[in-house]
């Protein structure tokens, strides 16, 4: 069926009369009337209204071979036409799951040689959750249950996902978390180190992992689960101290570690996966977004020897999604893989499109109402504080700012995501110097405008 041509307005009316948004205020949303995109390529998206907007956020997080890539929508229509679906259950499989896990596993640190396949990073996480407590009961010593997480991080928004993230606004809704999970605090050094040498707060930080442990019992706690770097928290990138300690204190007490790669796998830092930029050797590791650049949604764990090969001799494992292995999905992640590895992409993070972005963020780290303008791979956080030496916060409530630059950002054509009053970015890694330059200075206007709207408005 052709959809018929509408006008933004009438787009809008079907969106509030229908339409139920993720992570949003209904009523105010309807009220203003929601953004229509229609149509995008490179690293633009379109609107309704004909408006090229550069798309420094990748979708949210996964687009990283751009859009529009012909050989990806080719690939999937090809394997509809020989096989739309099937299952993975009943002991049974199919070739696009059976090459993208050995595909997968090729790429991964050698002791990763198996994938459970999910539909999403959210049902990547329930299965950790599962597969965790599974495996230590495996092991004769079920009453390890107690995973420990972070503040601030985030996981998913199923049940389990959001009890493992750390954000106080899901657990408010929902009776959340559930039980076992703990949480400790997270390695945020500007907004929470103050004076402190980032490195002695980083393996302070570290070290509650350590103290959490001794306290609920080690014989309780399953496994510690943390995304190299903090996304949706705010890209709160750990001082350089902080793994090595968590690996030292996993190792130590025998726990399960759990490095959550749903944002920064597949070269969002640079290398393949944050566990190999930090040089992190986890058990599990959830993944998604990047795996299909957000063409169809895919997702799984990528399983170590020393879990597998207790869940092989373990019996059934009562666990298991309907899209499991899709092989649409599959044969999109499949394709994917190949344009990452043909095209050098983690390389030219790491090398070339990463240090250039660095280097011109940082400039916007001058200006005077930003206290810090972090980076690492492409990813990057601008603070907004109105007093750079103090990290002082706004005279109205957090976050109220952050919104205002958002908007203006919008309005300039630039899409930036506000977390509080922190500005954050993740374009995708195909970005050329040319449209690093216009993402710049589309940002350094929006704090100009912020700026002067702040100081109007009495918020400093």
């Amino acid at each position: 069926m052709t959809t018929p041509l509408l006008s933004t307005a009438e787009l809008q009316a079907l969106d509030a009369a229908h339409h139920v948004h993720p992570f949003t205020d209904t009523g105010a949303l309807n009220s203003k009337g929601s953004r229509i995109i229609t149509r995008a390529e490179g690293v633009y998206v379109y609107d309704s209204d004909g408006n090229r907007i550069l798309d420094g956020m990748a979708g949210l997080w996964c687009v990283g071979i751009g859009y529009g890539r012909e050989e990806v929508v080719e690939a999937v229509a090809a394997q509809m036409r020989e096989l739309p679906y099937y299952n993975t259950f009943f002991q049974t499989s199919h070739p696009p799951a059976l090459a993208l896990a050995a595909e997968l596993t090729r790429i991964t640190p050698a002791h990763i040689n198996h994938v459970f396949f999910t539909g999403s990073g959210s049902e990547a996480n329930d299965t950790v959750v599962r597969m965790v407590r599974h495996y230590w009961a495996l092991q004769g010593q079920p009453e390890r249950q107690i995973i420990i997480a972070r503040k601030n991080a985030y996981h998913g928004s199923t049940m389990a996902g959001a009890s493992l993230g750390g954000m106080s606004a899901l657990h408010a809704q929902g009776g959340l978390p559930i039980p076992g999970i703990h949480h400790i605090n997270q390695p945020y050094w500007y907004g929470e180190g103050g004076d402190t040498d980032p490195a002695a707060f980083g393996l302070a930080r570290a070290r509650e992992l350590e103290q959490a442990i001794q306290t609920l019992g080690a014989d309780k706690v399953a496994a510690f689960i943390g995304e190299p770097v903090q996304g949706a928290g705010g890209v709160v990138i750990p001082p350089g101290s902080y793994w090595p300690e968590i690996q030292r204190i996993c190792d130590e007490y025998g726990i399960l570690l759990v490095a959550d790669e749903v944002i920064t796998g597949f070269g969002r830092t640079g290398a393949w996966f944050g566990a190999d930029y930090y040089g992190i050797t986890p058990d599990l590791m959830p993944i998604a977004k990047g795996l299909s650049s957000g063409y169809l949604p895919i997702g799984g764990v990528l399983v170590g020897d020393r879990v597998f090969d207790a869940l092989a001799d373990g019996g059934e494992f009562f666990h298991g999604f309907t899209y499991s292995g899709h092989p649409a999905t599959c044969a999109a992640a499949l394709k994917v893989l190949e344009i990452l590895q043909r095209e050098q992409l983690p390389a030219r993070v790491k090398n070339h499109i990463g240090p250039y972005l660095q280097r011109r963020w940082r400039e916007l780290g001058e200006h005077p109402l930003i206290g810090e303008a972090r980076m690492v791979g492409l990813m990057g956080a601008l603070e907004l504080t109105p007093d750079k030496a103090g990290r002082a916060p706004f005279k109205v409530p957090k976050g109220t700012v952050g919104l205002l630059c958002r908007e203006n950002s919008f309005s300039n054509h630039l899409i930036m995501r506000h977390v509080g009053d922190t500005m954050i970015i993740a374009p995708p890694l195909v970005i050329t110097d040319a449209e690093v330059d216009e993402l710049i200075e589309k940002a350094r206007l929006t704090l100009d405008q912020t700026y002067t709207q702040v100081k109007q408005l009495g918020y400093c």
